[in-house]
C-alpha cells in the first residue's frame, strides 16, 4: 500500500505498532521498528512533521557529558550520540565536530569544575577536561578577556535538527512505513488484543501503540489509560538568531556553567551558517504559546554580548521560541505497559534530538519482547535527504537547479519543487521552511515570497497568501 491510498484503507488492516506524534523521537522509533520488521504507522495531527516541541531547538548533538548519572536520558543520549555517529553520512546529515567549552566568569563558578568534569567520566565522556587558561583565548580569540577558566568538551557537535527527523522517516516508509498527517487523534480503547483509535481521519486497529505527543503526551494518556505517571510542565525557551557575519566570531559551543534549575543561556554557530543564542526558561501554562517577549530576547542578548562583545557590532535577524515538556521529574518518562500493548515516552526535553536514536532502540526491546516479528530482509537504500546546511554541497552550486528563488538562504526552484513532491511532500508553510530554510534568512522572506505563493499554490493548507 502507497501513502496516498493509507487513508482509504488503513481502517481496513491491523498494524503491528501505531505512533502517535511526528516529532524527532516518533520518527526515530518509527523508523528502528521499520528495520525490525514491524508494520508500522505514523500518525499526527499536524500537517507535516516536527509540528510541535522539536521544531525548535539550539541543534546541538549532545555527549551527555551533564546528564544526571545513571538516569534513562544519560543511557539513551550516549547510544542515540554513537548511533548518529555511525549512520549521519548514509542519510548524507551533517555532523560539524565544533566541541564545546563549558565558561566561568568568575570564582563560584570556577569551583564546581571538578564535579562537572568527574561527573562527565562518571557518564562515560572521558575526554572532557579542565583547559589551560592560555588555550581559551586561541581557541575562541573573540570571547570576553573576563573569562575565569574553561572545561573543554570535544565531543559535542552540530546538526540539522530538520533534516535529521525527515531522513529517519523516509528511511521508514522505504521500509513500509506509513506517515498520516493531519491525523488528530480523539478516542482510542484497547480491545484485549489489538487497539481501535478513532481519529480525525477514521479507525485505525494496531497491536500496540505508541505515545510519543510530547507536550500532550500526558493528555494523550489520560484519554487512552487514565491518570499518567507524569504531568507536562510546558517550559518555554527562546532564541536570537544572528546574522551570517556573526558566524566567524566562534567555531565552538560555548555553554555555561549549569544551575541547579537551567543548563542556562548557550552561545553557538549552527550548520546553517548563523550564530544562536539561547534558549531563557519560563514556565508556562499554555502548551501552544510560541510568542516572544521583549525583555525576555533583551536579557539573552545581553547574556550573548557578554560572552562575546563583538556581537554589539552584528544584527539579530531572527527571533523564536520553543516548548519542551518538562515533567515534575528530572528524567524521561519512558513506561510500558505489557498487559495495555501500550508504552508511553514522556518527558524528553532539550536533549531529545541527542537521545532520539537510543531512545528508538529502548522503545523497540521492550516492545519486542512481547511482539513477535522478524527484521526486515528486504534490501532497501538508505534514502538520502538534501543538503541544506553550509557543510555539505547545496544545490545553488549544482546545474540545472532552477535559478535561485530564496537569495538570503541560496534555496534554488529545484529545492521547492522537490519539497512540495514526493511521498513526504510539505503541506504547510513552516514544513517547508524547515526543509529548505526558504524565508529564513535576513529579510523574512520579503523578497522571495511572492514567487513562493505562486509556486507553492495548492500544494499548502493555508496557502502562503493567508499563513503570513
Amino acid at each position: 500500500m502507497t501513502i496516498s491510498d493509507a487513508n482509504h484503507s488503513s481502517s481496513q488492516q491491523i498494524y503491528d505498532i501505531l505512533v502517535i506524534g511526528a516529532g524527532v523521537v516518533g520518527c526515530a522509533v518509527t523508523r528502528k521498528l521499520a528495520m525490525e520488521g514491524a508494520h508500522v504507522a505514523l500518525v499526527d495531527k499536524e500537517a507535516d512533521i516536527l509540528g510541535g516541541a522539536s521544531k525548535a531547538n539550539s541543534a546541538i548533538l549532545h555527549t551527555g557529558f551533564d546528564a544526571p548519572l545513571g538516569s534513562v536520558e544519560q543511557a539513551c543520549i550516549a547510544a542515540g550520540y554513537q548511533e548518529f555517529c555511525e549512520i549521519h553520512q548514509r542519510y548524507n546529515l551533517p555532523l560539524v565536530r565544533s566541541g564545546a567549552m563549558v565558561i566561568a566568569w568568575n570564582d563560584a563558578q570556577l569551583s564546581q569544575f571538578d564535579a562537572i568534569v568527574s561527573k562527565a567520566h562518571a557518564n562515560g565522556v572521558e575526554d572532557v577536561c579542565v583547559m589551560d587558561i592560555a588555550d581559551i583565548s586561541t581557541r575562541v580569540p573573540a570571547l570576553a578577556k573576563n573569562v575565569k577558566g574553561a572545561i573543554l568538551v570535544p565531543g559535542e557537535s552540530l546538526v540539522d535538527p530538520w533534516s535529521t527527523p525527515l531522513a529517519y522517516l523516509r528511511h521508514a516508509v522505504a521500509l513500509g512505513a506509513q506517515f498520516l498527517s493531519e491525523c488528530k487523534v480523539v478516542l482510542g480503547r484497547f480491545e484485549g488484543e489489538y487497539w481501535r483509535v478513532s481519529t480525525s481521519q477514521g479507525e485505525l486497529q494496531a497491536r500496540y501503540l505508541v505515545n510519543c505527543a510530547g507536550l500532550y503526551g500526558d493528555i494523550l494518556h489520560d484519554w487512552l489509560i487514565g491518570e499518567p505517571e507524569f504531568r507536562i510542565k510546558p517550559r518555554k525557551g527562546q532564541f536570537l538568531v544572528y546574522d551570517k557575519p556573526a558566524f566567524s566570531l566562534t567555531n565552538t559551543i560555548l555553554l555555561p556553567v549549569p544551575t541547579k534549575t537551567t543548563k542556562g543561556i548557550v552561545v553557538c554557530p549552527t550548520v546553517f551558517g548563523n550564530l544562536l543564542v539561547g534558549p531563557s526558561a519560563e514556565e508556562q501554562d499554555s502548551r501552544d504559546d510560541t510568542s516572544v517577549d521583549k525583555n525576555v530576547l533583551e536579557r539573552i542578548k545581553s547574556v550573548g554580548q557578554s560572552v562575546l562583545p563583538q556581537l554589539r557590532q552584528h544584527d539579530v535577524t531572527a527571533v523564536y521560541a520553543g516548548i519542551r515538556p518538562a515533567t515534575q521529574f528530572n528524567d524521561y518518562q519512558i513506561h510500558m505497559n505489557e498487559n495495555l500493548q501500550y508504552i508511553c515516552i514522556g518527558g524528553i526535553r532539550s536533549t531529545g534530538l541527542s537521545a532520539a536514536l537510543g531512545i528508538a532502540q529502548l522503545a523497540t526491546e521492550k516492545l519486542f519482547k512481547c511482539l513477535s516479528v522478524s527484521p526486515s530482509t528486504e534490501k532497501v537504500v538508505w534514502p538520502t535527504v538534501p543538503s541544506i546546511s553550509e557543510f555539505g554541497e547545496r544545490d545553488w552550486t549544482l546545474a540545472g537547479n532552477g535559478g535561485i528563488i530564496c537569495h538570503c538562504e541560496l534555496v534554488t526552484r529545484r529545492e521547492i519543487l522537490n519539497a512540495l513532491e514526493g511521498p513526504l511532500a510539505v503541506k504547510s508553510l513552516e514544513g517547508l521552511k524547515r526543509r529548505t530554510r526558504a524565508t529564513m534568512g535576513r529579510c523574512q522572506g520579503f523578497y522571495c515570497s511572492a514567487e513562493l505563493s505562486e509556486m507553492t499554490a495548492n500544494h499548502l493548507h493555508p496557502s502562503m497568501t493567508c499563513a503570513r
